[in-house]
């Protein structure tokens, strides 16, 4: 006896994820006042610079990594999630807490089988496709069990 798998599909919105680098290199530039502002020796606070802005690249650059390894995203019912990759195969990945779902955005946290955690920046709306919809569904059902 099969079943339906009730499932929904994104592809990556290139515009939201250019929104999330370059909000990320702002944020990193505004913190650079911020700690050169901070009390203390001027040593340690050039120190403290330098390790904002190297963290803020390390993070940025990573992201970017995780997001040029994944060219779409299934989520399933039951919470699972697969990726596509650049060769065309669905890999297996899990949701992570700390994402979340608002009416148009969302926010979702990945980890790859064997790799490291990523957020997915969506966009939808439940007018204009099943998918969104299904998603908010799926959020909500996982959700209430964690």
């Amino acid at each position: 006896m099969s079943s339906t798998v009730y499932s929904a599909e994104f592809q990556p919105d290139p515009i939201l994820r250019r929104v999330v680098l370059w909000s990320g290199v702002a944020l990193a530039l505004a913190g650079v006042p911020v700690i050169a502002m901070l009390p203390g020796h001027a040593g340690l606070r050039l120190a403290a610079i330098a390790l904002w802005i190297t963290w803020s690249i390390r993070d940025l650059v990573l992201l970017q990594r995780s997001w040029h390894a994944c060219r779409g995203l299934r989520v399933a019912d039951d919470g699972t999630v697969h990726v596509l990759v650049a060769g065309g195969e669905w890999r297996p990945a899990c949701l992570e807490s700390g994402g979340i779902m608002l009416r148009h955005w969302a926010w979702i946290r990945i980890r790859p089988a064997g790799g490291r955690v990523f957020a997915e920046p969506l966009r939808g709306r439940c007018e204009q496709g099943q998918d969104w919809r299904r998603l908010q569904v799926i959020w909500r059902h996982v959700g209430a069990v964690e």
